[in-house]
């Protein structure tokens, strides 16, 4: 593995469909562990009606990061990011756990 990637070991569930890109984690009663999920294409979150808090990382086209969001709480939103074609929603923590920071290419 290079030192410029970062793999991570959860289950990471895809949704490129417009419901399941909508839906995302919304309604989840309990905080997400050891799973994610990879938004195709997306470039920014809402966290509405989210009950927990989370760890959103916008990719480009090469899974590269762009931009972090650590621990992002119910009801906030982020601004789009031009640069970014996906997003990753992680477990409250992971970035921190993995050391996910801007120009890291990540794999699942």
């Amino acid at each position: 593995m290079k030192e410029n990637t970062i793999r991570i070991p959860y289950k990471i569930n895809h949704a490129d469909g417009f419901f399941k890109r909508f839906r995302g984690l919304m309604f989840r009663k309990d905080p997400i562990e050891n799973e994610g999920l990879w938004i195709v294409p997306c470039n920014a979150v809402h966290m509405f009606f989210m009950k927990f808090p989370i760890d959103v990382v916008l990719l480009n086209e090469r899974k590269e990061v762009v931009k972090v969001f650590n621990e992002l709480k119910p009801w906030k939103i982020t601004k789009p990011i031009n640069e970014a074609y996906s997003t990753l929603e992680l477990p409250a923590g992971s970035i921190k756990k993995f050391g996910i920071r801007n120009g890291i290419k990540l794999y699942w």
